[in-house]
């Protein structure tokens, strides 16, 4: 158990320390990137839309 929470925290803080690295560019390609896959995956699969009228409330 502990060995994997060392390993867990070891990842993340390699992650953090790349994310250090690199450089605004890089950083506002991949927030470009996200939001057009968000927007792909939400045209595929649409948000489910709740009505409390349908619930009976």
């Amino acid at each position: 158990m502990a060995i994997r929470l060392t390993y867990q925290l070891a990842c993340q803080l390699f992650r953090w320390l790349a994310l250090l690295a690199r450089s605004s560019a890089a950083k506002d390609v991949e927030i470009l990137m996200l939001r057009h896959q968000l927007t792909v995956a939400q045209r595929i699969q649409p948000r489910p839309q709740f009505f409390s009228g349908a619930i009976g409330l």
